[in-house]
């Protein structure tokens, strides 16, 4: 009985990243007896074909001091030993718990191998394997639970490179050479970010280090991220780990839609980068050219990007800026969220340089600081771009209408020549030196000292969104729309 009460307390004790697993697949129960004292214990078991990540979490019965260590092996060969310092793992093709070898999961026979250090003799200490299979890619998170359960606005960075494709920083000796995973973290840490996304081009290797790192960095979310670089355009994949293929214009990926259901059944958000820069031998494919693009599938548009700020002489705004592309997509109807990203390239970078990590900084406001939750809150468009990247500035806006009420990101509906009230939040700022932005054009609307102002709804589909700057005029935040809906 205090073998199965130990048992139970064990269960319940489970983490949160394998309740969000749901039911195991499997179930593989036994006793570690004293006999099996200084031995391994084979536990097989099958493994079906289309399998894509495999997760096994172990208890046992520690009363009697019992101790089993964990290993596995695939029908092939050894795929990892963590001893008793690990009782769940997982691992898919592209990255693995740190102790375990990602790669192929083939079907067949697998072992789970329990070491038994020590069972005392005439023991018995009861075990559990739950073992969980993904049939199809999706979101990973690497962390096992949100590292902030609570609701909020999170800072991060969505665009950055590392050692894995172009990324480099300064070695020992001062020269340049390819700059590992850890040194982005370590930089966005010191920012004193919440979240990024490293979005290496095209691989998915960049995803065995942030598995590693991310127990390390328990106060920073590592999104799983990829910048897939096609010769007529680059766009970001946030959430899945698994392969995309990038190879647009292939017959492997014939057109885009192609390449937005691949990124639409993974369940990742697809986000346009640097959509106005050049395209050519200037700059190959930097610029959003491809033709046929679904926008109703792209869920947001890089508008501020680091590297193009760099160019323009550390300006946001000139021909390189992103957002009258993406007000033209919002004006054809499409709702599609605006971000930043420094395009970091160099971890080592000033603070204070466009394109240091974290500038600009994208700000997310989430129910959770999780991965889930953050792409949750670019989908819903609770987004703003805080450019110089400060710790400290924040902007909102809520609209309301005798209809309803909204919150950025959010749809209101009105009557034709109803005035809707928004209130505008702000903070780090002064109120006069915001924008009123409709439909792309600045409106002469003064905002009250509560950050009050109204609009009128017209007789067609509209959107409001705010913009921030300081006294000499420089554009400091960048909000997303409120979209206006008339009722006829």
């Amino acid at each position: 009985m205090v073998r199965w009460l130990a048992l139970i307390f064990l269960l319940l004790a489970t983490p949160a990243g394998a309740a969000e697993a749901g039911k195991p697949d499997l179930v593989l129960t036994g006793q570690v007896l004293g006999a099996d004292h200084q031995t391994y214990k084979p536990v097989t078991f099958d493994v079906p074909d289309g399998v894509t990540r495999l997760t096994v979490e172990v208890d046992y019965a520690r009363d009697q001091k019992t101790v089993v260590d964990l290993g596995l092996l695939d029908p092939v060969r050894f795929r990892g030993w963590s001893g008793g310092n690990k009782k769940r793992f997982t691992i898919s093709a592209e990255e693995a718990t740190p102790s375990y070898l990602p790669g192929p999961l083939p079907a067949g026979r697998w072992t789970l191998l329990l070491g038994v250090p020590n069972a005392r003799p005439g023991s018995s200490a009861a075990y559990e394997a739950r073992i969980t299979f993904e049939r199809r890619p999706g979101v990973t998170s690497f962390a096992p639970a949100p590292l902030k359960a609570a609701p909020g606005w999170y800072r991060g960075d969505l665009h950055m490179h590392t050692a894995h494709s172009d990324g480099s920083c300064l070695a020992q000796s001062g020269a340049r050479a390819p700059c590992p995973v850890y040194r982005t973290a370590q930089a966005a840490q010191a920012r004193g970010l919440d979240f990024i996304a490293i979005t290496d081009h095209n691989t998915t290797s960049h995803y065995e280090a942030m598995a590693e790192l991310q127990p390390a960095f328990d106060q920073l979310l590592l999104i799983p991220g990829r910048e897939v670089t096609t010769f007529q355009g680059h766009a970001n994949v946030f959430g899945p780990t698994a392969f995309i293929d990038f190879r647009l214009g292939d017959p492997a990926v014939p057109t885009i839609k192609a390449l937005q259901d691949a990124v639409a059944a993974a369940g990742g958000v697809f986000s346009i980068n640097h959509p106005s820069s050049p395209s050519g031998e200037q700059c190959m494919g930097c610029g959003w050219t491809v033709p046929n693009t679904d926008y109703d599938q792209v869920q947001s548009i890089e508008v501020a990007n680091g590297g193009s700020q760099r160019a323009q002489g550390g300006r946001a705004e000139g021909p390189l800026f992103g957002v009258p592309f993406w007000e033209a997509q919002l004006n054809a109807g499409h709702r599609i969220t605006a971000v930043g990203g420094s395009d970091n390239h160099d971890a080592g970078l000033p603070p204070e340089t466009p394109g240091a990590i974290g500038r600009p900084t994208t700000v997310v406001h989430a129910e959770e600081l999780s991965t889930a939750g953050i792409l949750a809150g670019v989908r819903a468009g609770r987004v703003f771009i805080d450019l110089d990247g400060t710790k400290d500035r924040l902007l909102d806006l809520s609209a309301k209408s005798k209809s309803g009420q909204a919150v950025m990101g959010g749809v209101l509906t009105a009557r034709p020549g109803e005035a809707v009230a928004f209130t505008a939040s702000l903070a780090g700022g002064d109120l006069s030196g915001l924008e009123v932005i409709r439909d792309g054009v600045k409106l002469a609307v003064a905002v009250g000292p509560t950050g009050g102002f109204t609009v009128k709804m017209g007789g067609k589909a509209s959107w409001v969104r705010l913009n921030l700057r300081d006294a000499q005029g420089r554009l400091l935040l960048i909000g997303n729309p409120i979209y206006l809906r008339p009722i006829h």
